[in-house]
């Protein structure tokens, strides 16, 4: 599940400069704020990687526990908080294996595609009911998963892009094969970074996505012990998911388990 290691980790942000962080995180927070039963202000987010949508929900009022399994991606988002004046609390943790001493957050957040890097069904699994336990009674789970109408339809095999940097330019090619009987994206990124004075260097990494029907994402809510209530075409609140519907935003809530837990939730 590894994935951007070492100077992948210290490109990300120059690769995804122009996604909108904040946009996103308002359209998070309108999910949050419309949904929640009870007050909203304890966030969990899984694969937070350098920390940019955490940002941003931290200038909206939020207070956020991020979890990430690349430690490089981790120390990039640190670095980061350190030069803010930011309370976020960045920790190393496998989402397969979740394992928070805190009490249980009002919701759960995986953005950009994040669950997909558990690609099997018993990894799914093992992240849905880690989401669950981490999670108060009536607790929202808010995820974004890769459409796999959209992946097997339109999907590029080969793609290139160039970023202008200081001193020269980085050139990333993106070249995917689909494995269509495990509904898994193979990508592997070669990047070389040109220097003005003739000199370059090149890494590659290989990373494995799973992309996901809305009907499929719905049955592992449910088993898992969510009810999904609202299925969203991105971050927007156009709820008509299409062949052309890249990335479908989920919110879910816990359900309830039992008026105990409840209570006991309600006391402390």
């Amino acid at each position: 599940m590894s994935s951007y290691l070492g100077r992948h980790a210290e490109l990300y942000d120059i690769f995804y400069a122009d996604k909108p962080y904040e946009t996103e995180a308002a359209f998070v927070d309108q999910c949050l704020q419309k949904y929640s039963i009870g007050k909203t202000r304890r966030l969990l987010e899984l694969a937070c990687g350098t920390g940019r949508h955490a940002l941003a929900l931290e200038k909206l009022g939020y207070k956020i526990v991020a979890v990430d399994y690349s430690v490089d991606m981790l120390a990039c988002a640190r670095r980061k908080i350190a030069q803010v004046s930011s309370q976020i609390d960045f920790r190393w943790q496998d989402m397969r294996a979740l394992n928070l001493p805190d009490d249980p957050f009002d919701a759960v957040i995986c953005l950009f595609d994040s669950i997909g890097y558990v690609a099997t069904n018993e990894a799914l699994k093992q992240v849905l009911a880690g989401v669950y336990s981490h999670l108060r009674p009536n607790g929202l789970f808010v995820f974004e998963f890769w459409h796999a109408a959209a992946m097997l339809r339109s999907y590029d095999p080969v793609r290139v892009r160039r970023w202008s940097i200081p001193g020269g330019e980085l050139l990333r090619i993106s070249e995917t094969n689909l494995k269509y009987s495990q509904q898994l994206s193979q990508v592997t990124y070669t990047v070389y970074e040109l220097r003005d004075n003739g000199t370059y260097s090149r890494f590659e990494e290989t990373q494995i996505n799973r992309y996901f029907l809305v009907q499929e994402m719905a049955y592992w809510l449910a088993s898992s012990g969510f009810t999904p209530l609202k299925w969203f075409a991105g971050f927007t609140p156009d709820e008509q998911i299409t062949e052309q519907t890249w990335h479908v935003v989920t919110v879910a809530r816990k359900t309830q388990s039992s008026l105990n837990e409840i209570k006991e939730f309600e006391v402390s």
